[in-house]
């Protein structure tokens, strides 16, 4: 048996590592896409032809979104607590995860490659700067998470039940989850967090999630590729 938090073989790493994203599952292509649109009439095709591509472009541009919704991906997410919070935000997605109620093994810590200073007129945004000297502060990171981690474990050692115990944890500790969302929601989810205005750490799993579905909707990357997006 693996455990959850084991990569997939089919998987993108990111986070310098630490974090990665995987594809479980998937059901439908872009042909189920275009079939959907098209079930009024009573036809159904196997393959697709350019007036399906024009279709299926049309669907997107002008947010028809019903058919897309028939096209289906779960992921794997191995990702830092305060990246799973803002993932939960989009509720169109199914969700299970880890529980640290029921197990304390593969206990992880994220540590960020590079620390980012405070943006001076967004609350809620970072800048790059290569002249932080961060060195000492990321050691400062990396003892924090050994210092709770041997806390959660003096609590377990002491009786005190696990779902408590992890309330010392902190937000960095790493969780793995899964995530089951249609095309047209996780297109949503792709504009939203592949974004200059996402956070750095959700904007790597956006990006690694189109290398993953790219070759599975490879008309539907042409599109956004069109638009000036990179995929």
């Amino acid at each position: 048996m693996q455990h959850l938090n084991v990569a997939p073989e089919n998987h993108v790493k990111v986070l310098g590592g630490q974090g990665w994203v995987g594809l479980i599952d998937h059901l439908g292509t872009e042909t189920t896409a275009v079939n959907a649109a098209r079930v009024s009439f009573g036809k159904i095709k196997d393959e697709m032809d350019d007036r399906d591509i024009t279709l299926l472009e049309y669907l997107i541009d002008n947010r028809h979104t019903s058919p897309l919704e028939h096209v289906v991906f779960t992921f794997s997410i191995h990702c830092p607590l305060f990246v799973r919070g803002q993932w939960h935000r989009h509720r169109t997605w199914s969700y299970n995860e880890i529980s640290r109620r029921y197990t304390e093994v593969d206990m992880e810590f994220y540590t960020p490659p590079a620390l980012r200073r405070q943006a001076e007129n967004n609350r809620q945004a970072s800048v790059e700067d290569e002249s932080f000297n961060d060195e000492a502060l990321r050691g400062m990171i990396t003892d924090h998470n050994q210092q709770s981690f041997e806390l959660f474990e003096k609590l377990l050692a002491q009786g005190v039940c696990r779902e408590q115990a992890r309330g010392v944890l902190p937000q960095n500790m790493m969780v793995t989850f899964w995530g089951t969302v249609d095309l047209s929601n996780l297109l949503h989810f792709l504009e939203l967090r592949d974004s200059e205005h996402a956070q750095w750490e959700i904007r790597e799993y956006a990006i690694a999630i189109k290398k993953l579905i790219k070759p599975l909707i490879p008309n539907v990357a042409k599109y956004f590729e069109k638009k000036g997006q990179i995929w």
